[in-house]
């Protein structure tokens, strides 16, 4: 089989004796039996498109090409994810009741963790905590709370300490924040509650923006604040439920974004300030798709054309990123390409944002 070096080299040839056919040579000689046409064939400049200046453009191609595969292969390959870390360990899971909450309940329990779980409906609770027993999980306790209300969150953390560390105290960690600590403490605070409005213009006003951030930004907030002190005596992990919404701008969903886009900043400070003071905390920031739970599903109907994300694989891309102390879990993987693209692209055109939309529902008005 010739290769393309060969190739080359024998045209290169070719078109040299065709040269010489101007001089004078004749035409059997030079190219046996092609004739003059051929030699003419030959003789011909080389393509633009294999000129030299061609090069930095087919490299830049070729960098992009390993770059994008780098970034697969690290992404599914570079796991060292052992389940037996997570058996005995101490977790408060919020938005435990549906969806991906309900999910990484289940393979928590599976793989022998102590479970404090929490979402705001309690018939919805005891059938997941029924379940996590089930399951084998050796430790399963809940609490119905709704995180519109301020006073909950402490009332949340300070139920998980009484139950998984035995008593809590009041006091303040290395950054002035106040917060709860007791024996044992906390190794994993999921943070994965969820308030969805409506999509659509009708979504923008100052109240559901309000009780939106006190949903699904401030307490988290108050959450991460709370439990900071005990996750920094166990060393443990903060993992943070977002959305794609909190890294690309959509349509039609600004209150809702908005918030995420809050808590990808917050946690990205946050971060760099425990970095800073030595604090061996980890924070894993989970970028997921639509939640695969009805009132998400309903929210955005008629509107976009997006998918949602299967709850237990989702769950399980959350649990693995987390135990391995991950700085970001992206599911499905494609979405850190979109956030990639995002920093490239920051101003879309509006014909490619339609490609997801459909605009002219009166959802959508």
């Amino acid at each position: 089989m010739m290769t393309w070096t060969r190739w080359w080299l024998w045209r290169w040839r070719r078109g040299g004796r065709a040269r010489g056919i101007t001089t004078g040579s004749s035409n059997k000689d030079a190219v046996g039996e092609m004739g003059v046409t051929g030699v003419r064939l030959w003789a011909r400049p080389v393509p633009a498109t294999l000129s030299p200046a061609a090069g930095p453009g087919r490299a830049m191609k070729v960098l992009l090409l390993a770059g994008l595969g780098a970034l697969f292969f690290a992404y599914y390959w570079d796991d060292n994810f052992d389940p037996a870390s997570l058996q005995g360990a101490r977790v408060l899971l919020t938005g435990a009741s549906v969806g991906v909450g309900e999910e990484l309940a289940y393979h928590y329990a599976r793989l022998g963790s102590h479970l404090v779980l929490t979402a705001h409906t309690e018939a919805l609770l005891q059938k997941v905590v029924g379940n996590c027993r089930k399951l084998g999980a050796p430790k399963v306790f809940y609490i119905a709370a709704d995180m519109a209300s301020p006073e909950v969150p402490e009332r949340v953390v300070q139920f998980a300490l009484d139950k998984l560390g035995r008593g809590g105290r009041s006091l303040k960690d290395s950054s002035g924040l106040m917060g709860l600590s007791g024996p044992g403490g906390l190794d994993y605070l999921v943070l994965n509650h969820l308030g969805a409005a409506p999509a659509g213009t009708r979504a923008r006003s100052a109240q559901a923006t309000r009780w939106l951030m006190q949903v699904n930004f401030l307490s988290y907030v108050q959450l991460t604040s709370l439990a900071l002190p005990s996750l920094t005596d166990s060393k443990g992990s903060l993992v943070v439920v977002s959305s794609l919404l909190g890294r690309v701008p959509p349509s039609f969903s600004s209150p809702y974004s908005a918030a995420k886009f809050a808590l990808n900043s917050f946690f990205g400070s946050l971060r760099r300030e425990l970095d800073v003071q030595d604090v061996n905390v980890a924070i894993t920031m989970c970028v997921l798709g639509l939640r695969d739970r009805a009132s998400a599903a309903e929210g955005v109907r008629g509107v976009t054309r997006a998918k949602a994300a299967p709850g237990p694989k989702a769950a399980l891309a959350v649990i693995r990123g987390s135990a391995t102390r991950a700085s970001g879990v992206f599911y499905p993987w494609r979405f850190h390409l979109l956030c990639l693209l995002r920093g490239w692209m920051p101003q879309p055109r509006a014909w490619f944002i339609r490609q997801e939309l459909n605009i002219t529902t009166p959802a959508a008005s």
